[in-house]
């Protein structure tokens, strides 16, 4: 069974409806560690109240000893679950596509550097796109530019706000992300330049 490391800076919701679906057996895989730069992530009290090891990040902590954590818990895959820091380099040397990352649009639109959470809804709606989404995509150096794995669309509604776009995207997210991660798990998709095949 694959072992899997969340790495989340807030709520964690994707944390909490994954975590779900493996004690459902719908996801056959142990998450094993709980990964925060914030002491008062609500994740870290989920992880605690469900008996997951949890590992809160100090400023000072390097790349290499984030791996050498990751490798004692016998880590095969990270999943970034509203994780506000960028992975350092030998951890993403190390995990070649085995990060995933869930990002409320549709990539290549609406992604970079400073397009997370509420801003990435309020530049949809800006631009008057009338179709947005969720994607999920390995993780690498550069934000948002990792090989996509799976997408789903969402319609932009007349009367939407940012905040209830997000809240339709987000209930979207929680469908999507255990999905993509049981194709991973399974070994069903494979990696061919920037393209994911399904096997």
């Amino acid at each position: 069974m694959k072992k899997i490391a969340v790495f989340a800076s807030g709520r964690g919701s994707n944390f909490e409806a994954i975590l779900k679906k493996t004690r459902q057996s719908r996801l056959k895989a142990e998450i094993c560690l709980v990964v925060s730069g914030n002491p008062s992530a609500v994740a870290l009290e989920t992880a605690g109240r469900e008996g997951i090891p949890c590992h809160i990040q100090t400023p000072a902590e390097t790349g290499e000893e984030l791996l050498a954590l990751l490798k004692r818990h016998g880590v095969d895959l990270i999943l970034l679950c509203g994780y506000m820091r960028k992975i350092p380099a030998v951890v993403v040397a190390a995990y070649p596509n085995a990060i995933m990352n869930i990002h409320p649009a549709l990539l290549p639109a609406f992604g970079g550097k400073g397009c997370y959470g509420i801003h990435v809804h309020e530049k949809v709606i800006e631009s008057g796109a009338r179709i947005t989404g969720v994607t999920v995509h390995f993780a690498d150096l550069e934000y948002d530019q990792g090989p996509i794995i799976l997408q789903r669309a969402v319609e932009v509604r007349d009367d939407d706000t940012p905040r209830i776009l997000q809240a339709r995207v987000l209930k979207t997210e929680h469908d999507v992300y255990w999905r993509a991660v049981d194709l991973v798990v399974r070994g069903k998709v494979r990696v061919e330049g920037r393209r994911v095949l399904r096997t």
